[in-house]
């Protein structure tokens, strides 16, 4: 196999597993809401995306606030950008920001977790 396509199957399944995770959020955090399954591959994909292209931005305007809450307000910048995903995907939908606090820090544990058992196997 060669390596471009592992890094397209590596791509396709972190991003399966992105849609996963909100999946598995919109059942755990009140006030997350998925309509089907699709919507919330389809917000994992646009979470994707905007983690690759507008976190880092934020990040980077955010980046006084970050150092003083010694990395704290990083939660903040992950619910800004769920709050975006919501925004943009039809079929899912945030209540608060709570939600979309609470829903960042579930979605990234989830991702992370399953990333590390399936996709970073070797």
């Amino acid at each position: 196999m060669s390596y471009v396509r592992i890094l397209r199957v590596r791509f396709a399944l972190t991003l399966l597993l992105n849609g996963v995770a909100v999946f598995v959020a919109a059942h755990v955090v009140p006030g997350i809401t998925v309509q089907s399954p699709t919507s919330a591959l389809i917000a994992g994909a646009i979470l994707g995306v905007v983690n690759a292209l507008v976190r880092p931005v934020l990040i980077l305007l955010t980046l006084p606030f970050t150092l003083i809450t010694l990395g704290l307000f990083l939660f903040v910048v992950n619910a800004i950008c769920l709050g975006l995903v919501a925004w943009l995907v039809p079929g899912f939908a945030l209540s608060g920001f709570l939600a979309a606090l609470v829903g960042a820090i579930v979605i990234s544990v989830v991702s992370w977790l399953l990333t590390a058992l399936i996709v970073d196997k070797k």
